[in-house]
């Protein structure tokens, strides 16, 4: 795997050899398990959500409406880091389901906010056991999750 000091100003052209295929070789990439490790855990999400009638996406926008009911779409989609054009389908979704209404801005009409209908704030009282069951599902410390939470969150701000 590539070291920090590859990434230096001081970095000589034998470190960043591009005619070393080792440093293409799958079991060296982080890069491979993270996208994997990530897509597991959508899957193990999958069968807790179907009783939910939600896939994923939509969960976790569920998730910010049960905690923030009437945020703007563009605030969603930051919190989130979905764009547009992955967002308004899924809000349709929500929205034909009956969990969402979509409305114009207060103060501005150019502005959508979304607002949790009855039945998606009753959805609320569904939800609450799927983050203990994923706990169980995941068998990890609880000091191991939260390390995991934090790397990802440091991968995150530095690929901004």
């Amino acid at each position: 795997m590539m070291t920090m000091s590859n990434c230096t100003s001081s970095s000589t052209s034998d470190d960043l050899d591009a005619s070393n295929d080792e440093h293409l070789l799958l079991d060296k990439q982080m890069c491979f398990p993270l996208y994997s490790a990530a897509n597991a855990v959508v899957r193990a999400y999958r069968p807790l959500l179907e009783v939910l009638d939600l896939t994923y996406l939509q969960y976790i926008v569920m998730m910010v409406l049960w905690q923030s009911d009437g945020v703007s779409v563009k605030d969603l989609g930051q919190r989130l880091h979905l764009d547009s054009g992955t967002l308004t389908p899924l809000l349709k979704r929500l929205e034909v389901k009956g969990l969402v209404l979509r409305k114009r801005g207060e103060h501005d009409e150019r502005v959508r906010t979304l607002h949790l209908t009855a039945q998606g704030q009753e959805l609320h009282a569904k939800a609450v056991s799927v983050p203990a069951e994923m706990f169980c599902k995941l068998k990890l410390a609880p000091e191991e999750m939260q390390m995991m939470k934090l790397l990802c969150e440091k991968l995150l701000l530095q690929l901004q």
